[in-house]
């Protein structure tokens, strides 16, 4: 997929909207070869995701084994938006917190108190982080009114077809 396609959907108002959200659902293969696919945090800055994991985390053996990835971000409503990505992640190991992961986890309701008491047992619980970055190599949006999965839309032009035929 070129880089202009990929900037072309990502800035599209429906992806804006979902790279806004809380949660993406990582896909990875695991160190023992079988998938694995974990909700977590991201934080998008206009050309890669980030996400942040401790640095005794078990995915990043696996990542380090095998960089390639998969994220879902998708909404609860119906018909779903979903926005597929696939890119390869880069493991930054940081001293502290990175700014992305305060970032990230910023809009969960809390009072300034509540927020303060938060960084603070944070900062107290990690001397450090991983940041995991991915570039989007390939994505995808659906929204079931002017996309489809590719599936629906190969059945879609089958049907044509034999109407026309």
């Amino acid at each position: 997929m070129q880089r202009t396609e990929i900037t072309e959907i990502l800035n599209r108002p429906i992806s804006q909207e979902l790279l806004a959200r809380d949660l993406t659902r990582l896909a990875y293969v695991a160190k023992d070869g079988t998938p694995r696919s974990i909700p977590i945090a991201f934080a998008w800055n206009g050309s890669e995701i980030v996400l942040c994991t401790t640095k005794n985390a078990p995915k990043l053996h696996a990542l380090r084994q095998n960089p390639m990835v998969a994220l879902t971000i998708d909404t609860e409503v119906h018909p779903p938006k979903i926005l597929l990505i696939r890119g390869r992640a880069e493991l930054d190991v940081v001293d502290g917190i990175p700014e992305e992961y305060l970032q990230m986890n910023g809009s969960y309701e809390m009072t300034s108190a509540q927020r303060v008491e938060w960084e603070a047992e944070v900062r107290s619980l990690y001397d450090g982080m991983v940041r995991i970055v991915v570039t989007p190599t390939w994505v995808k949006l659906i929204d079931f009114e002017t996309t489809l999965p590719s599936a629906v839309e190969e059945l879609i032009r089958q049907r044509a077809e034999r109407r026309s035929a």
